[in-house]
């Protein structure tokens, strides 16, 4: 354990599995004190639970992204606990396969919900939390914000638009001077459950397909881990990123150099 991130309160969403629990768990061992927040509160308790058992400092909360009212609990539960938030990974998402031709509207608008109106409630939310006291925001895209997928239609346009959203953010909070740094990180192929669930839902021959294909136009030649997303997401969280804002870390193994 090192002192990155002493004394820094962060907020992350999505936080029970995947990258989210990679990331609170860098973040705990540089000395944040986490709040991890999930839909599926066990799982944030899980990794609260887990974290605090080593000897750092966690915080559970169940939280569903997509419910604006939330975000404001979830900030004032924050404000009486730690006295402010310095640190914002908006994390949770979701994808749902389907090409232009056979995604349903339902799918197509819960995947908007869920990934982009999200990091919207979430974005705004803190900037108001972080105003006076300056901060970070990390919003996490995905490379299918950068390239195009054909069998992930909704899921490219919902991450596109947190890149964009992400700059606009960005470049508000530089204007009015709020001392808020706003970027957006891009993971590759990193294998989490998300990536299972995902190939599960497809036919297998079409997931095994979609397997090869994506790790032979990976230049590493590998998916990435967890981790990795972390360390990035530590170094745009520390105040070793304090001259960046409205940028794009992008994390893929060489995925979209070609």
């Amino acid at each position: 354990m090192s002192d990155r991130m002493q004394d820094k309160v962060a907020l992350v969403t999505g936080g029970g599995s995947g990258i989210g629990e990679a990331i609170c768990r860098r973040f705990a061992d540089e000395g944040a004190a986490v709040v991890v927040t999930d839909i599926a509160a066990d799982k944030a308790e899980s990794v609260a639970t887990s974290i605090v058992s080593t000897g750092g400092k966690a915080l559970a909360l169940g939280q569903d992204v997509t419910d604006e009212a939330a975000w404001g609990q979830v900030l004032a539960k924050i404000s009486s606990e730690y006295g402010g938030l310095d640190v914002l990974v908006n994390n949770a998402g979701i994808v749902i396969p389907g090409t232009v031709e056979d995604a349903s509207l339902d799918d197509w608008r819960k995947t908007q919900s869920v990934n982009l109106e999200s990091v919207f409630l979430g974005t705004r939310a803190a900037i108001a939390a972080m105003k006076e006291r300056g901060g970070s925001i990390i919003n996490i895209s995905s490379i299918e914000g950068i390239v195009g997928e054909a069998n992930t239609a909704a899921y490219n346009a919902s991450k596109g638009g947190v890149r964009i959203f992400t700059k606009s953010a960005a470049l508000h909070c530089a204007e009015q001077d709020y001392r808020i740094r706003v970027n957006s990180v891009h993971p590759g192929f990193i294998r989490t459950s998300l990536i299972e669930s995902a190939l599960a839902m497809m036919p297998a021959d079409e997931a095994e397909a979609m397997l090869a294909r994506v790790t032979g136009n990976i230049p590493l030649k590998e998916m990435g881990s967890p981790v990795d997303i972390a360390d990035g997401c530590l170094f745009l969280a520390s105040d070793e990123s304090t001259y960046m804002t409205g940028a794009e870390l992008v994390i893929d193994g060489g995925y979209t150099a070609k």
